[in-house]
């Protein structure tokens, strides 16, 4: 499923306008980004929990020239699948 068929599932299980749906939708990644930016995490209970984990720094190979390369610690997002929805999976 890409963005626009998300958008008409909304829409249409809603019972609003696509228009709607996508705002509905821009506004949901919106927050979750900027919560994300804050080092927050967001939880939505039987589905799941977005939040920021940290890489630590580690060494690694270039695979072209076999030489040794540090590479920096990071910060990353991550998505643990809820209870409900692992189930809907299995």
């Amino acid at each position: 499923m890409n963005r626009q068929e998300l958008i008409d599932k909304i829409a249409k299980d809603a019972g609003i306008s696509k228009k709607e749906a996508g705002l509905a939708l821009n506004a949901f990644v919106d927050g979750v980004t900027l919560s994300l930016e804050k080092g927050e995490k967001v939880s939505l209970v039987g589905f799941g929990t977005f939040k920021v984990t940290e890489r630590a720094a580690r060494m690694g190979i270039n695979p072209q020239t076999k030489a040794k390369i540090q590479i920096p610690a990071t910060k990353v997002p991550t998505f643990k699948a809820g209870k409900k929805l692992k189930e809907a999976v299995k």
